[in-house]
Order: C-alpha cells, then structure tokens, then sequence
C-alpha cells in the first residue's frame, strides 16, 4: 500500500515539473511576439546614427504562424522563425525585396549579422530583446 502511494506521488511529481517546464518554454518565446526595433548593433566602425540616418531596422515575430518579419531600414524580409527555448536560428533562407536604398552599409550589416544569432533574451519587463552569439550580445531591439 506504503510502496503504491509512493508511486503515485513520485508519477504526481514528475508530471507537474514536465508540464511547469513545457510552461517556461512556451512563455519564453511568446514574450518574443509583436514588432522590435534596433537601437544597438556590434560590429560596425561607424556610428548606430550613421548606419541608420532614415529608418531604423525592425524585427516582427508572429508565434502562432511561426514567422519572422521585419524591414531592414530599406528592404523587406520574411522567413521562417525556429525557436527552441531562448535558441534562436536565422540561418533559413529568408526573402527579401531588392529595393534600391541610399542609405549605406546598414542593410547589409544587418542582415549579415542575423545568421550569427544563436539566442536571445528579453528583459523581465518585457521592453528589451537582445540577441546573442555565443556569450556575446550583438543586437539590442525595443519593443514597439
């Protein structure tokens, strides 16, 4: 009787931290959901202001359809999104529009640094997404 209580209880236990961590998850990412614009980019020797003088660059997830889009300060982009966790991966094939843009090296900058992005992270409150390569942050987006 002892050794069939316990049994149950320790099943009792496992099935409540397996549903608690499926939670985690799936707030996790949906804390993504909705429109970001950049405010930070490593890399560059030239200033934020100077990479984007016009339009800053914005990053759109939609969870329910599993996409990511967004306009890289001249160019549309729309591709696939795929999450696990707090991993992110921009390494999809992504299309993009092939608008003629004056504005510089920001448009490329940006996109050749999304396919970097191995994580992310957004802040308690909600209003801050960071992604990150390896141990290092390289994008720093605001919520809209």
């Amino acid at each position: 009787m002892i050794k069939n209580v316990l049994t149950l209880f320790f099943l009792g236990v496992v099935l409540i931290s397996c549903n608690a961590s499926k939670t985690q998850k799936s707030d996790s990412v949906s804390k993504l959901e909705g429109t970001w614009e950049l405010n930070y980019i490593t890399g560059p020797r030239i200033a934020f202001e100077g990479l984007y003088p016009n339009k800053k660059p914005t990053i759109n997830f939609d969870i329910k359809e599993n996409r990511v889009s967004g306009n890289n300060s001249c160019n549309s982009f729309t591709g696939k999104l795929v999450v696990t966790g707090n991993k992110i991966d921009f390494n999809q094939p992504m299309a993009v529009t092939k608008m003629m843009c004056m504005d510089g090296q920001g448009e490329q900058v940006f996109m050749s640094t999304l396919p970097k992005i191995t994580s992310y992270d957004v802040t308690d409150d909600g209003k801050t997404l960071n992604f990150i390569s390896g141990d290092i942050a390289m994008m720093r987006f605001t919520k809209k």
